[in-house]
């Protein structure tokens, strides 16, 4: 019979082999394509010495194909918590030199495991993959397992953050887990993301594209709107998702960390009295506007290279995270189209899950008119919106830059839609329409049109008569705009809202 020190020695020969992974040979390729492996990525994500591996002994089940002859060790995925900037954080990270990362019913097990874990501990779950798929010799094992995440997916969702990062290949079923998911980060050149590969839609459409092309970070970041966030490398991919953690709370239960800022409160800033152009049809940069006003001018943006009129992202003010939702006259005019009312309802529903503020900067003519837009359903889109502002019962401040037009300026949460403190600018106009289109239905016949547009741009396109009527609750000057999002803050931070009870709504997606 073996030693204690024998069977200690064996343990650890053991727990050496499965760490090494697919060997050193399948190690160096996965270098040399500029990736890391699995236990790499969860060591830079991970605080220093403080992530824990679980379920390393785990074996597949398979008899199929010879596959009872197969070792795969850790069954292709390594699993585990630890801290990230000192906070609990579950992940999960698939070893491509393993069998190519492929799933098994045993590999989705030990996903499966730290998914339960962290709705059970309220604590975030970042899932990395990089995989080649279901495998093949499991069959429905392998499906089924992925049916089982879904689950979890669902389950979580609105609970705890879930992060999900594409670091190689993530194709056919695979794609749904993370298209569940809160938040979708991918590498540029390494790592795409698609239902159907370039053979299979080659064979069927004779269409030529490449991976990159057909589901690569910059399409998926720009052009569908799949993954909100492209990186250079691992390693900024990895530093990126801490600091949006540091965003967040831990679970829907709790607030999001407040962060000490040396940005006073109280301070104002001058070049926003400047900002807008004299001319109503002249664009600016409304991130201008909003650095102006957050702690230290920082924010982090979120699908900031898709659907440019609209801008989404994280900042604080006074250390209080808050999401943030502004048109760009940069693009489009800063019109509502498809994509945008697309991009922010998910944002505005995010924020509400977990208890993050809404700041919504508002300078919007209407929304996108044209065939496409109307054939490809916006009336479905743009109430995509109405709804999220309307379910969301955070604390929702808005501020009126400039142009808030008819339909658009209801949709950017105004009064009606339950925002709590609505401020305006001396230069807003909230009309039903701009100058132009009011005075061809009200003056059509009348000789004196161009004066009477003056007078009617005089008259209505400003912020006072929705303050006379109660739906603009202060008109600020520009440069206040800081401290006075910063005080409604705080004058809300104890708000408690309740809607009808009911198993859920129907949103019209």
């Amino acid at each position: 019979m073996a030693t204690v020190q024998e069977k200690i020695e064996q343990f650890k020969a053991k727990l050496e082999k499965i760490e090494m992974g697919g060997g050193q040979k399948k190690i160096d390729k996965q270098h040399e394509k500029g990736k890391m492996t699995a236990r790499e990525r969860l060591n830079l994500l991970f605080d220093a010495g403080s992530f824990t591996e679980i379920s390393q002994f785990i074996k597949h089940r398979c008899t199929n194909f010879g596959m009872e002859k197969k070792e795969i060790p850790g069954d292709g995925v390594v699993t585990g918590y630890g801290n990230v900037h000192g906070r609990l954080v579950f992940a999960y990270a698939e070893d491509f030199t393993v069998e190519g990362g492929s799933l098994g019913e045993m590999h989705a097990h030990k996903i499966c495991q730290v998914q339960e874990m962290a709705l059970k501990m309220g604590a975030p779950i970042i899932g990395i993959n990089d995989s080649g798929g279901a495998r093949i010799q499991e069959g429905v094992d392998a499906l089924s397992g992925f049916g089982r995440i879904f689950m979890n997916n669902t389950m979580a969702s609105g609970v705890i953050p879930q992060i999900s990062v594409i670091m190689g290949p993530c194709a056919g079923g695979a794609v749904y887990s993370p298209a569940l998911t809160d938040f979708i980060f991918m590498v540029k050149n390494t790592s795409n993301m698609f239902i159907t590969g370039p053979k299979v839609i080659k064979s069927v459409t004779m269409e030529e594209v490449t991976a990159e092309e057909l589901g690569g970070a910059q399409t998926h970041s720009s052009v569908s709107g799949v993954a909100h966030f492209a990186c250079e490398d691992e390693t900024d991919c990895i530093n990126k998702i801490k600091a949006l953690l540091d965003f967040l709370p831990s679970n829907n239960m709790e607030e999001a960390p407040v962060v000490e800022s040396s940005d006073r409160p109280d301070r104002t800033d001058e070049s926003l009295d400047s900002i807008v152009p004299d001319s109503d049809t002249a664009a600016y940069d409304m991130l201008d506007v909003l650095r102006a006003c957050v702690d230290d001018g920082n924010i982090y943006q979120v699908l900031e290279n898709y659907a440019l009129n609209m801008i989404t992202c994280f900042a604080r003010f006074d250390g209080q995270t808050v999401g943030i939702i502004a048109n760009q006259p940069k693009f489009l005019a800063g019109c509502l189209d498809i994509n945008a009312s697309d991009k922010a309802a998910r944002f505005v529903r995010f924020c509400d899950a977990f208890n993050i503020p809404v700041v919504t900067f508002v300078d919007v003519p209407g929304f996108l008119p044209g065939t496409n837009q109307e054939h490809e359903g916006i009336i479905r889109h743009g109430a995509k919106l109405l709804y999220a502002y309307c379910e969301a019962t955070v604390p929702k401040v808005t501020v009126v830059v400039r142009k808030a037009y008819g339909g658009a300026y209801i949709g950017m949460c105004c009064r009606q839609l339950g925002a709590d403190m609505v401020y305006a600018w001396p230069t807003a106009e909230i009309a039903v329409m701009g100058p132009d289109g009011a005075a061809d239905i009200i003056f059509k016949n009348d000789p004196e049109k161009e004066q009477k547009k003056e007078e009617y741009k005089h008259e209505f396109l400003t912020p006072y008569k929705a303050a006379e009527h109660g739906y603009v609750d202060c008109i600020i000057e520009p440069k206040n705009t800081r401290p006075q999002v910063i005080n409604a803050l705080a004058m809300l931070y104890s708000k408690r809202e309740e809607r009808p009870h009911k198993k859920h709504g129907n949103i019209p997606l």
